[in-house]
Formats: C-alpha cells, sequence, structure tokens
C-alpha cells in the first residue's frame, strides 16, 4: 500500500509495525517485520528524517555530543499519516501528471518520425508478439471505456492471456463492454471465463455474426486485426487512432449492441413477480438466457459443460413454471416476471 507512496518494502514494513503500537525502538521491531536491528535502526533514522515518525515522549534520536539515548534504543512513533503522508500523495499525483504529459509528447513524436503523423489515422503492427504487446497496451492502459467485438478462435493473442489484463481494467472501473458472435462462446471453459469476468463487471451481448475483431480504448485508439494469417503470413493488425475512422469504429460497435442481445440473466435489480410465483434456479437461468439469445439445446449444453438431456430438463421446467406452451410463450413470461 505505501509502496504506492513511493515508500520501499522495509520502510513499508517498519511503518506497518508502529500502527499496532504506540512506540518501538529498533530491537523491538526485529521479531515483527523480519530486518535487522541495524536494518530498522536505518529505516527509522531515514523516516523520521522524511516526517513519518517522531521521536516518542520521553525519547530521542541520539545527539551528536552523546546526550540522549542512542539510535538502537531510541524509541519512535508515527507522525499523524493524514498529515505526515499528504506531501507524498501529492509527490505521486504530480509525478503522474508528469508521466502522462511526457507519454503524450513522446507517442506524437513517434508517429511523425516514423511517418505517422497527424494526418496518418492507421499503425501497421506484425508479429504475434507485437500484435499481443499492442492489444494488451489498449487494454491496460484504458482509463474509462473498453469496446470489443469477439469472434472466432483467437490467433495472436490466446484466450487465457487476456484474464489479466481484462482484471486489471475492470478493477480500475473501466466500462468494459463486449459484443460476442455465437461461435465464440463454443467450449465450457470459454462460457465459464465469461461468466466469471460478468460477475465481476463485464458487459457481454451476443449477435449471430460480426464483421471484424476489434477492441476500442476510451473511443482514442482501436486496434483491428488484419487477415494475413489466413493467407500464410505473420498474424497483423492495424492501430486506429482519432479520426473519421475511429469514430465509424465505434458507430459500429454502439450499433451492433443495441441490436445484441443479453447473454446471462442479470444477478442484480428489482424483479417484479406474481405473489408466491415459484424461480427458477441460476442453473436454469443460464439455459433461459441462452435459449431466449437463439443458441440451439446442443450448443447450449456444449457452452454450459452440461448434456443436451440436462438442458432438455431445465428447459422443460422452465416452460411448467412459465405454464408456457411455447418458447416464444416463455421469453414472453420471462420478461414479465423479471427473470432476466
Amino acid at each position: 500500500m505505501l509502496q504506492a507512496l513511493g515508500l520501499g518494502p522495509a520502510e513499508e514494513a517498519v511503518y506497518t509495525a508502529l500502527l499496532a503500537r504506540p512506540a518501538a525502538s529498533a530491537p523491538e521491531l526485529v521479531r515483527q517485520t523480519g530486518l535487522t536491528e541495524a536494518e530498522a535502526t536505518r529505516v527509522l533514522l531515514d523516516l523520521a528524517a522524511r516526517g513519518l515518525v517522531v521521536s516518542a515522549a520521553g525519547a530521542g534520536v541520539a545527539e551528536p555530543d552523546g546526550g540522549g539515548p542512542g539510535p538502537h534504543t531510541a524509541r519512535y512513533r508515527l507522525a499523524p499519516p493524514s498529515v505526515a503522508l499528504a506531501p507524498f500523495l501529492v509527490e505521486q499525483r504530480n509525478a503522474l501528471h508528469r508521466a502522462e504529459t511526457a507519454l503524450s509528447m513522446l507517442s506524437e513524436q513517434y508517429r511523425t518520425t516514423t511517418g505517422h503523423s497527424a494526418g496518418s489515422v492507421v499503425e501497421p503492427v506484425v508479429g504475434v508478439e507485437q500484435v499481443a504487446h499492442r492489444f494488451h497496451q489498449l487494454q491496460r492502459g484504458a482509463q474509462r471505456e473498453l469496446l470489443v467485438f469477439l469472434i472466432g478462435r483467437p490467433i495472436a493473442v490466446p484466450r487465457e492471456d487476456t484474464d489479466a489484463s481484462e482484471s486489471s481494467a475492470l478493477e480500475r472501473g473501466v466500462d468494459f463492454r463486449v459484443v460476442a458472435a455465437r461461435d465464440y462462446l463454443d467450449g465450457p471453459e470459454v462460457a465459464s471465463d465469461m461468466r466469471a469476468a460478468m460477475t465481476a463487471g463485464l458487459q457481454l451481448r451476443l449477435v449471430d455474426s460480426l464483421p471484424l475483431k476489434m477492441v476500442v480504448a476510451d473511443r482514442e485508439r482501436a486496434m483491428v486485426p488484419l487477415d494475413t494469417a489466413d493467407a500464410g503470413g505473420e498474424p497483423g493488425a492495424i492501430v486506429v487512432y482519432r479520426s473519421g475512422l475511429l469514430t465509424a469504429l465505434v458507430h459500429l460497435f454502439e450499433k451492433e449492441w443495441v441490436q445484441a442481445r443479453p447473454l446471462y440473466p442479470a444477478t442484480t435489480g428489482v424483479r417484479v413477480e406474481p405473489l408466491g410465483e415459484r424461480r427458477p434456479t441460476e442453473g436454469e437461468l443460464e439455459v433461459l438466457a441462452l435459449l431466449l439469445a437463439g443458441i440451439s439445446d446442443r450448443r447450449a449444453a456444449s457452452q454450459l459443460g452440461l448434456s443436451i438431456r440436462t438442458v432438455e430438463r431445465r428447459t422443460r421446467r422452465l416452460m411448467d413454471l412459465a405454464g408456457a406452451d411455447s418458447r416464444l410463450q416463455l421469453g414472453w413470461h420471462a420478461a414479465r416476471a423479471g427473470w432476466l
């Protein structure tokens, strides 16, 4: 936690140890921090010089003339964190601002010197490692929004390699929306991974087909794979910068998003149900969401890791609960009852 403010591991260990006691000396901190007495003494003196700890009442830092306690026996207590740590937080914010400014300048200089000037809207990226690297850069660099189209089997960036980038974006509170082609979710492992991501905040909708793969970060940059791998060449992609082309890609995403169908039922929100009505189980709701998205029983069984007989049994129970004679009636009742 404190390392984010510029303190090292040893400093954080000593600082945290002092949180649990009114005051302590270096020998008293050895066991709790795992440091040697000499290391604990050095860290205490450094923290005192930076104003993070102060001499405890009745004791002080060793004086040059020999008066007062020695550095090994001096006792320290924390200075009020709201006062002592505030300058460190300000400095980190200023450093981040300077880094953002430098990044903007370097990016513009790079685009100019490599031919990607303000008049150029695309940058080619070739090779598996380069494509994967730029893909992760886009996801990890997003601050507000990620818009993603998913189609078929990943080539340059395997599904399992995207988990860390997705988790990082969701933890930062990025608005993460995905439209997936129906065949992307074939297989129980992919469906399970996507359900876990949705639990963490990812929004997922399904369509029959999509014209291309892409990821758009903060509506400022986008990445679109090329089909060079299908022709026997190396995987490639283009990075699209702010331009009419990028605006068109965002517009395409929003159009598909509106027309797409939510894949899984929502787990929060107010549901309107007739009094005393029995509710489907979570497993039955998963089947219901897939069926209403137009997925066949067999494909639903594959995506959920179930047998087709189990899917058929859950469908039959859903229709019994709804008093429906057809899946169309089932969908109408599910919407009215707030099952989805």
